[in-house]
């Protein structure tokens, strides 16, 4: 999971980005409305982190912007106002939750883990295509009769796949989802990766594979009997 972090406090930022990573979640770093509101338009991040008072541009106008635009993305209002009008109008807005400063990290990482499920995303703790199971518990991958640990970025990228099932994913997409605005990886970082995957879907020996789709990007895909 990948989680824009909208915060001018760059200390509290670094902080919350430390504690998305306890549940694997990377997270990216905007400390101005303006640079935030580009940011969640790239479609990259399946959540957003979001304070109220930003220079350059007001939280409140950075969520009202993007929700006007059709950005579904899940937003946590994370801010020291605690008004009760202030609460009303973020939620007006299209805030999924309003959590106020001081804030304790199990309740933020609780709000966290919610607001992606209700994505449609990995809602139980295991997401199953086929006779393939990925589980984000303890991000393994198994088949009928073993299992294997996968790696972080294998883990994101197994777990985008399976989510969008029969969907062709983009490098672009994975490059973004995975590594990041900004990260100096490049498409055959993602080819890489591919490559890891489809090494263990063999080891699992499942009806389970990743399809290449030239030009496009990869899909994962059911294998006939004897495929």
């Amino acid at each position: 999971m990948r989680v824009l972090i909208i915060e001018d406090n760059e200390r509290l930022a670094q902080s919350l980005q430390d504690i998305l990573k306890q549940i694997w979640y990377d997270a990216d770093i905007c400390t101005d409305g303006i640079s935030g509101a580009c940011q969640m338009e790239t479609g990259a991040y399946d959540a957003v982190i979001l304070d109220l008072m930003l220079p350059g541009k007001d939280g409140f106008s950075v969520l009202a912007e993007a929700r006007s635009k059709g950005i579904q993305t899940p937003v946590l209002l994370l801010t020291a106002r605690s008004e009760v009008e202030d609460k009303v109008r973020g939620l007006d807005a299209g805030a999924d939750y309003y959590l106020t400063k001081p804030f304790e990290a199990e309740e933020l990482l609780a709000v966290m883990k919610t607001l992606v499920r209700r994505q449609g995303e990995l809602i139980p703790d295991a997401v199953t295509v086929g006779d393939l199971t990925l589980d984000r518990k303890n991000y393994t991958l198994s088949g009928p009769e073993k299992q294997i640990q996968l790696g972080r970025k294998e883990y994101d990228i197994m777990r985008i796949l399976m989510a969008n099932r029969g969907l062709v994913i983009s490098k672009e997409t994975l490059l973004l989802k995975v590594w990041g605005e900004g990260s100096d990886a490049v498409e055959n970082n993602v080819e890489t990766y591919i490559s890891f995957l489809r090494k263990k879907l063999l080891f699992l020996k499942v009806h389970v594979w990743i399809v290449t789709i030239r030009g496009l990007g990869y899909r994962l895909t059911e294998k006939e009997d004897g495929a």
